[in-house]
Order: structure tokens, then sequence, then C-alpha cells
């Protein structure tokens, strides 16, 4: 007996640890399982917000390192768009959403009522993303930031800067507030300025402060930079004397390029009215078209010396042949063409040089319906110049299988056909270069590619030097005489259409010309829509902005004057205008 007890009292305790083994590990597993589910189930300090706020301070995030987008700068290296760093505020609503005792403090900082803040929030609470404020500039935000409202965060971006303003607005354009190009060369080239956006893993905090970074996955690849064809100081000039040309004549709008006779650059592209690109809550519609190259228009006259060409060139007609203009008009069909006064005999260079409509229609009667049609092609009107550039027009030549008279009166002073502005530039580079066509540079021009001959250097002398005689007293366009410089140019006065036809009281004003004559450098072109009535013909609207613009220009481009004694006074720069009606 005593045996048997001693044998069982060890078996009790055996099983007595083995029972409290038990309750204690079902304990310890009944404690855990609670732990876990207040963890993940109540919404308190300490359960799944804990974990939230936990697993926050200790992420490792992937983040993007934003790209520095190339700079543009004019053919010097004047810069005309940069990239600053801006700081972008963002906010994660589901850790803002616990802080609503923060939320006045922060709505005052952003410049928000509270009421639109807690719309905001209402709108994204499931997200966890969504921006407060983009492109604040870094003072501003690091002391937004410092207020360490839990759940909000700073990311640095970059803004584009146009030092130019509205100078350069409608060549450079601009990029949207993601800094994607959106308009002209900021479009056209968006690829080439972008570069690539790397990314690396960092260490955050609970406030999404950066602990640490882990490693760079990738490295971020700046954009290249782009060199336009302009100089910025003839940019300068070209805007401010049309902006003025605009506001004396009443005009709705302007446009002007200058043009490198020799490598065929763009060294000033202006419009008017212009925008502000770096406001972009006013840039928008209408305003942001770079006229010069989008829009079409008639180019009346100035046309008229490539028509002549046309007829030159033929071997039929010398520049020294007699058109009789008298009586000052002509019937061709139903309709009636008029010269402001009776100019009778005149030499083909006076029909240029007084812009006769009764001339030029007389003159193109006698010639094939084709061939001027064929030379405004030759020297690239109403094609497409292939800048590259968003928006860039081709322009319009008319072709009939049977051409009616009055259509080829008409084309021959610049009607029934539409034009660029550039395209006119690259026009009277043709006839200042000696009959050779360079293709047009939005860009700088390194190396000068060989040019095409279209038309022969004898022809286009001959041409210069009617041309010349336009920019004389006898001459439409004698208000386009510099005083330092040359001058060779054609006027030229459109009407405009209307609902019912061409309207009479609506004009295109526009002058076309070279300096210096005898070897030109640049070339210009300028075009005022819409002048009011006293001064609507492009004698009076667009000629002295070519003076003043050519002066300047070559002054700047270190071209030298002429001899003084060969200098014009400005009082003599003006003739006595022909009594009558201006034509172009």
């Amino acid at each position: 007996m005593n045996n048997l007890n001693s044998n069982s009292s060890p078996l009790k305790v055996a099983r007595w640890r083995f029972y409290a083994v038990a309750v204690v590990m079902v304990l310890l597993s009944l404690t855990l399982v609670w732990h876990l589910a207040n963890l993940q189930v109540l919404p308190n300090d300490k359960g799944y917000v804990f974990l939230q706020d936990q697993g926050q301070s200790r992420t490792l995030r992937t983040e993007s390192i934003t790209a520095y987008r190339g700079v543009i700068t004019d053919r010097n290296g004047s810069p005309l768009a940069v990239s600053t760093p801006v700081i972008s505020l963002w906010a994660n609503p589901q850790v803002l959403l616990q802080a609503p005792n923060r939320w006045a403090e922060l709505a005052q900082a952003l410049n928000l009522s509270k009421a639109d803040l807690e719309s905001r929030l209402g709108r994204f609470g499931t997200k966890e993303f969504m921006y407060l404020l983009r492109h604040v500039p870094p003072q501003t935000a690091e002391g937004i930031l410092a207020l360490d409202i839990p759940g909000v965060y700073g990311q640095t971006e970059y803004r584009r800067y146009y030092p130019a303003g509205d100078v350069t607005a409608h060549l450079v354009g601009m990029t949207d507030i993601d800094d994607r190009g959106q308009e002209g060369m900021e479009l056209a080239y968006d690829a080439w300025l972008s570069g690539e956006n790397g990314a690396k893993q960092v260490l955050k905090d609970l406030r999404g402060r950066t602990v640490k970074e882990v490693q760079l996955i990738k490295s971020a690849r700046s954009g290249q930079n782009l060199t336009l064809s302009i100089d910025l100081r003839l940019q300068y000039l070209a805007y401010r004397e049309l902006k003025l040309a605009v506001e004396d004549t009443g005009a709705i709008a302007g446009s002007l390029v200058i043009l490198d006779v020799d490598t065929g650059e763009v060294l000033a592209m202006a419009n008017w009215p212009s925008y502000n690109p770096n406001d972009r809550s006013h840039s928008r519609g209408a305003g942001l078209r770079n006229r010069a190259i989008t829009d079409n228009y008639e180019p009346g006259s100035t046309v008229k010396p490539i028509a002549v060409m046309a007829a030159l060139e033929t071997g039929r007609f010398k520049s020294d042949d007699l058109i009789n203009t008298s009586p000052g008009y002509i019937r061709v069909g139903t309709k009636t063409l008029r010269d402001p006064i009776n100019y009778g005999v005149m030499d083909l260079s006076k029909v240029i040089a007084k812009s006769s409509q009764v001339g030029m229609t007389k003159l193109a009667l006698e010639l094939e319906p084709d061939i001027i049609r064929n030379m405004y092609a030759r020297l690239g009107l109403g094609q497409a110049i292939g800048t590259g550039f968003p928006g860039e027009t081709a322009g319009m030549l008319p072709s009939f299988k049977r051409w009616r008279p009055i259509q080829r009166a008409t084309l021959s002073f610049g009607y029934g056909m539409n034009v660029s502005v550039l395209q006119m530039a690259q026009a009277y580079g043709v006839i200042a270069s000696g009959g050779y066509k360079r293709p047009v540079s939005l860009l700088r021009v390194d190396q000068v590619q060989e040019a095409e001959q279209v038309v022969s250097t004898d022809l286009t002398n001959e041409i210069t030097d009617m041309l010349k005689r336009v920019a004389s007293t006898e001459g439409t366009g004698s208000r386009a005489r510099a005083v330092s410089y040359s001058v060779a140019g054609k006027t030229g006065t459109v009407r405009k259409v209307g609902p019912q036809g061409y309207d009479e009281n609506r004009y295109m004003a526009s002058f076309a010309g070279m300096a210096p004559a005898e070897d030109p450098r640049i070339v210009a072109v300028v075009v005022i829509d819409e002048p009011k009535r006293e001064k609507y013909a492009g004698g009076l609207a667009a000629a002295p902005v070519f003076s003043k613009v050519t002066e300047g220009a070559l002054r700047m481009l270190q071209v030298p004057p002429r001899k003084n004694e060969e200098t014009v006074k400005p009082e003599n720069m003006v003739s006595k205008p022909a009594k009558g009606k201006p034509v172009s």
C-alpha cells in the first residue's frame, strides 16, 4: 500500500503541471487573440489607428525624382524659359481626418476657408493622396510644413518661369502645371526638353519627413537645352514698335517677323496682343495664337513685285516697258478695278512704285494663267514652311482648270490667296538673297544649309531696284525709309472678308522689305490688322514700323550705316500723298 501511494504521488504532480501549463497556454492564446482583435478592429489610439501610424512612421517608400526641364535661350544664351524649384503641398486625407482640431489652422495657412478644406477632405476621404496647394515658393511651403500638422507633406517640383514674359510668349509658348509643353516651342520640343524622372527608396517618419535615403533606383535625366534663332534685343525692339503701332492706329492686332537673309533664321517674331505665360489664369483662347505662323491673310500688293518678276522671266516684258493705265480704271468682266487717280502711262517700275491695280491687271491678262501662280509657289507662298511649330498654316494658292479673267487679275495683286507673315518673309528673303530659297528656322543655325536657287540673280536685282523706288519719295512706301540705311520694299492694303463679301471698312495693312537695299542683311514683314479708317493703308500703318525696326535692328547687328552725305533726314522721309483714295 505504501508503495502504491508513493507511486501515485508523482503522477498527481505531473498531471497538475500538465493542467497548469495547458491553462497558461490557453490564457496566453486568448490574450494574443484579444490583442490582435483589439488592434485590427477597434478604432482608437490603441487599435488600428495605432498600427497605421506606427506603420507610416516606419514606411519604406519609392519616391520620384523630378527631372529638370531643359532651358530655352535666345541665340546669344539669354534665358527665355527656365525651371525654378517649388514645393507642392499634399495631404493623406485618412491621416488628416484624425486631426480635426488642426483644420482651421491649416485652412488659414493655405488661404482657404475651413469649409472648403472640409469639403475637399470629404471628397478625398477614402484616398491616401490629395493636393493642397501646387507650386508654392519654398520659403512659404516650409512655413506651412513647420506647423507639423499630421498628414500634411511637401513634394519638390519645378515651375517654369519666362524672363521675357509677353515679349516672347507666342514663340516660346508655355507649359502646364505639370511642366508639360502646351504652346509654342515648349510644345513642339516637349520630348527634347522634358528629360526623364528618376526614382529612389526612402524611409519616412510619421510626418512624412525623409529619415533616410535607402537607395537610388534610377537617376533623373535632365532635359536638353534649346537654343532659338531669335535675338532677344531685336525681339524687344520688334515687340515694342509693333505694340505702339497697333495702339496708335487703333488696330485689333499685329504681327512682325525679322529674317536673316544669309541663314534663314528668324531673328524676331512678335505679335500683339500678347499674353503673360507666367500667369496661366489669363492665358487662354485666341490670344495664345502665334499669328505670324498660324494665321492666314490675303497679302495684297506685297506680291505685286513677285508677279512682275514672273512676267519679266518670260522674256516678253522688260522693266522699262510702258503700260497705259488711263483713265485710271479697267473693266474685267462685271468688275471695275480702280487706281486712286489716273496715273496715265507708266513703266513697270513705276507701276510697282505707285502700286497700280490697273497696270498689274493689264500685265496679268497678257500672261498665261499659271505663270504668276507658279512663281508664288516657287518662293514658298501657299505652302507649309516646315518649322514644326504647332498649328503652322500652309496658306492657299488657287488652282483652276479654267481661270476667269478676274481671277487672273486679282491674283496679281494679292487677292484670292492666303499666306502667313512668315511665308511672306521667306518669299522676300528669296529676292534679298539673289534668288536663293533657304529653309526658315526657329532654331539657331550653326551650319548654314545649302540654298536652292529658284530665280536668277539678275532678275531679283531688277526687282530690288523697283522696290527701292517704292521706298523713295515718289512711292507708296516713303514712310518705310530708314535714317541711316537704304531700304527696299512694298506696301500692301487689302479689304477683309466679311459676311457680305469684302468689307469696305475693315483692312489689313502691311509692308514687306529688306535692308540695306544694296546688300540686304535682314528682311522684315509688318502686318497691322484692322487699323482705324484714317490710317488703314500699308504705307501709313505698317511702313513706319518697318522704318524704326530696320534702323534699330541693323545698328544692333553692327551693320555699318551708309555715308553721312547719303543719310536721310527724318523730315524728308515722307512724300506728299497723292490726292484720292490710298492704295497699297
